[in-house]
């Protein structure tokens, strides 16, 4: 096994220490393993999806002021059929989007709104 070493943010250090217990991993290893593979099960299922796609996202952020969602929503206006904003506690934002794609639009679509990294949560859950 390779061994790394990373630099973590508290707000990181929290969700790691929230994943072991969660788990009942015996050490923080063991939860970035942990999540890790749940990571990259995410990855896969992204992947997998081929032809015609339709589904929720659902994503929590804490970038309001930051127009970084609506820059992803309006580059893909043309896949979001609905989409809802509502504001929650602690200045966080949830976006709520109906989407209809095809497989590769949708692939980029979530590899920029991950790789922008300021969503706190993002879900999808295809219709089928």
């Amino acid at each position: 096994m390779t061994v790394i070493s990373i630099s973590l943010p508290e707000e990181s250090i929290a969700s790691l220490e929230k994943i072991q217990k969660q788990l009942d991993l015996s050490g923080r290893s063991e939860a970035v393993r942990a999540a890790i593979k749940i990571a990259g099960s995410e990855i896969e299922d992204v992947e997998k999806n081929d032809g015609d796609i339709e589904g929720v996202l659902i994503i929590v952020h804490s970038t309001h002021n930051d127009r970084w969602i609506g820059t992803l929503q309006f580059k893909y206006e043309n896949v979001i059929k609905t989409q809802l904003h509502s504001h929650l506690q602690n200045r966080k934002c949830l976006e709520v989007m109906i989407l209809s794609s095809d497989s590769i639009t949708f692939e980029n679509m979530m590899k920029e709104l991950h790789k922008a990294g300021k969503a706190d949560y993002v879900k999808f859950v295809r219709s089928r």
